[in-house]
């Protein structure tokens, strides 16, 4: 079992930074497992937007977010962070971070396929 705790969101302004962290807790580390982030904007369907494969280096991030946003691993403190840079209205949304025990070579995007969720934390970036 892993419980996980989405940490960081709040209201910025467009242009801003912003990093949410997710603490991981259970029976499997955080490089044991692949990670997720996914965003949920208002109205609209939850997206993956980075994936950090098990076991692995390996770290992806979709075309609307690549070049800003980073998402990482920090092993001693059993944790994964999105440092967000440059955001805009577009980011806003819920942002969750999920956990799947499998190990797969292709990033997941389908939410239904991961075994471990956040409870979200809110991101809002006004113009």
């Amino acid at each position: 079992q892993v419980t996980l705790v989405e940490s960081g969101g709040g209201s910025v302004q467009a242009g801003d930074s912003l990093t949410l962290s997710c603490a991981v807790s259970g029976t499997l580390g955080v490089y044991d497992i692949t990670m997720a982030w996914f965003r949920q904007a208002p109205g609209k369907e939850r997206d993956m937007i980075a994936w950090l494969r098990g076991i692995s280096d390996t770290v992806y991030h979709v075309d609307a977010v690549k070049g800003r946003f980073i998402a990482s691993r920090d092993l001693t403190n059993n944790k994964v962070f999105l440092q967000m840079n440059d955001l805009t209205p577009e980011d806003t949304g819920v942002y969750y971070c999920a956990a799947q025990r499998r190990i797969t070579a292709n990033p997941l995007r389908t939410e239904s396929l991961y075994d471990f969720w956040g409870q979200g934390t809110q991101v809002t970036v006004s113009s």
